[in-house]
């Protein structure tokens, strides 16, 4: 957990893949060959039992971390998901640095921040429970997502709140709030990502995106992205699907 956050922080090219569709095996195959994990909570039917047994899973398949994205800036709903074993949160939608300053204390044991205290799989069931607060968390990783006209605005007062490891540029939302939604090559978009790369970097602060597919993967490679989620579990299976079937057209014409 915590090379992969030191990995992070440094800017390393750490590279992850997106689960959501919420089963164990298919954590477990995306996790053996990535730096990290992103359990979605948010836009995917995954419920907390399921978050656990992907966190396990992923930890069988190597040393990959476990990220869960949560569905809102909410203390509850973090403190919930840190609670099942993962190494840290991405959260969504986080438009100022007083709302990146609340995803830390969610994150952080009192008194550095506002985490229950109770006895989780996070820290063996209580066996490590004192450890754990002694570290406050710290430990842990803190990603949040750049995805509004308002965010871009404050990435770099975003970027610079203690506790936060890297941003994300939710790369849908953000054309969406700018009036030109997947269209990730107007000048509007690129303007407005440099603008988040320019203020992170001057804050030392990574800033990594989703790709859904290799076109992509090239392009936010030429923006200089410091790390990416590759792809999406469900879009790996319907690939799949889909070269499968039309190799069997083919060869049946």
């Amino acid at each position: 957990m915590t090379d992969f956050k030191d990995r992070l922080r440094a800017g390393e090219p750490v590279v992850g893949h997106w689960l959501s569709i919420g089963d164990p095996t298919v954590a477990e195959l995306c996790a053996r060959d990535a730096d990290f994990v992103v359990i979605d909570t948010e836009h995917a039917p995954t419920g907390l039992e399921s978050v656990a047994n992907a966190a396990r899973a992923v930890e069988a398949a190597g040393d990959a971390a476990a990220l869960a994205r949560v569905a809102w800036n909410d203390p509850v709903r973090i403190k919930r998901v840190l609670d099942t074993g993962v190494s840290g949160v991405l959260v969504p939608m986080v438009e100022t640095p007083e709302e990146a300053r609340e995803a830390v204390e969610a994150v952080r044991y009192p008194p550095e921040g506002v985490r229950g205290i109770a006895g989780s799989r996070a820290n063996d069931y209580g066996r490590d429970l004192g450890e754990a607060v002694e570290s406050a968390g710290g430990d842990l990783v803190t990603v949040v997502q750049v995805e509004t006209e308002r965010a871009v605005e404050n990435a770099g007062a975003i970027a610079a709140v203690e506790g936060i490891d890297a941003l994300l540029v939710g790369p849908a939302d953000l054309s969406g709030s700018l009036g030109v939604f997947g269209e990730y090559d107007s000048e509007r978009f690129e303007s407005a990502v440099s603008a988040v790369l320019d203020a992170a970097h001057d804050r030392d602060t990574p800033v990594g995106t989703l790709a859904t597919g290799d076109d992509d993967i090239r392009l936010w490679a030429d923006y200089g992205y410091d790390y990416q989620i590759v792809g999406v579990d469900a879009g790996y299976i319907a690939a799949g699907v889909e070269r499968a079937t039309r190799t069997y057209e083919d060869e049946m014409e």
